[in-house]
């Protein structure tokens, strides 16, 4: 996979992708990062501890969220990656489920899309993604954001989804993105309920029939919660679980918030998995 100047070998051990939320709402980090000063700053730390990517977002996604304008978006995101893409040289992708807001974040210095949406609110980014030569993401969501989380159901958890990204996967290729330029993400929390994410982490590894990078994001989420029974600021071990079992069972990249300390743990466990 390329990403801006740099040649990613997702085959060769796992790679970090690094969050960095500039919303007021974000479920774990939201109104941290509010100024772009701030999040760039942020950014450079997460690139120093080890990140191979950052992912930059103007929109909250997590349960019960609304959206947010284009030009409402556009301002928290473009100057964190303008000031990003002079400060590290790390790649960097926009999170976003707008094909603009995508379009103006490429210009800006961004290599990666991440679509939360799986091309399913905006066709128009996969030909954005194209056009840019850009990498793109597409994740499995369930509803939309504000209803997703009310009693999702499944008659086949691993094939709805599987059914869901190959299906996203051909739009994007029909749109001119290159096929080894797409990776999926089986969406942890996105339309799931504690025993679907479960479910997911342990079989994650069906999902390879598909043929792509997977990335993961079981970062400091509910389902952690809900089992130790603990807040989102004390789920640091919980996501070292996760990812532990997510590395295990073949993820190519997973999205975390404590890039240094999950570094360690993703190293740990790549090396187990490659022994």
């Amino acid at each position: 996979m390329r990403l801006r100047d740099r040649e990613l070998d997702l085959s060769s051990r796992t790679f970090v992708m690094g969050i960095l939320n500039v919303t007021p709402d974000s479920f774990s980090d939201g109104g941290l990062f509010r100024r772009p000063e701030e999040a760039v700053l942020h950014g450079v730390r997460m690139a120093e501890e080890g990140a191979d990517i950052l992912d930059v977002g103007g929109e909250s996604t997590r349960p019960g969220s609304e959206p947010v304008t284009l030009e409402e978006e556009s301002r928290r995101v473009l100057p964190v990656i303008e000031g990003l893409a002079k400060r590290v040289k790390v790649p960097l992708s926009i999170d976003t489920t707008k094909s603009q807001v995508a379009e103006r974040a490429l210009q800006a210095g961004a290599s990666m899309v991440n679509d939360t949406s799986g091309l399913t609110d905006d066709l128009q980014t996969a030909y954005v993604a194209a056009k840019h030569g850009a990498a793109l993401v597409l994740m499995h969501r369930k509803g939309q954001p504000e209803v997703m989380q009310e009693d999702p159901r499944y008659d086949d958890l691993i094939g709805e989804i599987a059914s869901f990204l190959k299906a996203s996967a051909r739009k994007a290729k029909d749109a001119g993105v290159g096929e080894d330029q797409i990776a999926i993400d089986p969406g942890i929390g996105f339309g799931k309920t504690l025993e679907h994410n479960l479910y997911l982490l342990k079989h994650l590894t069906e999902l390879s029939v598909l043929g792509k990078p997977i990335l993961i994001g079981p970062s400091r989420k509910s389902f952690i919660g809900k089992i130790l029974n603990l807040p989102v600021e004390d789920r640091m071990e919980g996501t070292a679980a996760a990812v532990t079992a997510a590395v295990l069972n073949g993820a190519a990249l997973v999205r975390v918030h404590d890039v240094k300390e999950m570094v360690r743990v993703i190293r740990v466990a790549d090396a187990i998995r490659r022994a």
